[in-house]
């Protein structure tokens, strides 16, 4: 079963978050071409949280959660895909994810969204903390 794990690159790996959905993980990496979807859904990634967790309708809030888990999920898949051309996956649909998922399930996952967000924007501030040392 080796076999059916998707194949990253250390840096997708270091990016990404593993969550459970009916029995197989996926990865969700936030990458660019993840990023300007989202922009253009949401107008920018700041924008996404105070979506999440100001909509009034709970349905509405689930299918925002529900494309969220398929857009960051699929960017793991896509990006086996690029370096796996003889070992293509198949993308997750949305409609898989509402099928093989409870409610319960989608709020566990905003913890997942929220830290693949957070690696997939975080910088290293110790780099440049060093670079701004005032020498006295």
């Amino acid at each position: 079963m080796a076999d059916d794990k998707l194949k990253l690159d250390d840096v997708s790996e270091e990016r990404s978050t593993t969550i459970d959905i009916g029995g197989t993980e996926f990865k969700l990496i936030l990458t660019t071409k993840a990023t300007k979807e989202i922009a253009g859904r949401y107008g920018g990634l700041e924008n996404l949280g105070e979506k999440l967790m100001k909509t009034e309708n709970f349905e509405m809030a689930l299918a925002e959660v529900v494309w969220l888990i398929t857009l960051l999920a699929n960017q793991s898949i896509l990006i086996h895909n690029i370096r796996n051309k003889d070992d293509k996956k198949e993308l997750l649909t949305e409609d898989e994810v509402e099928l093989l998922t409870t409610p319960f399930d989608l709020a566990n996952y905003k913890n997942a969204i929220m830290a693949s967000m957070m690696k997939g924007t975080k910088r290293n501030v110790e780099s440049e903390d060093s670079k701004n040392e005032v020498v006295g």
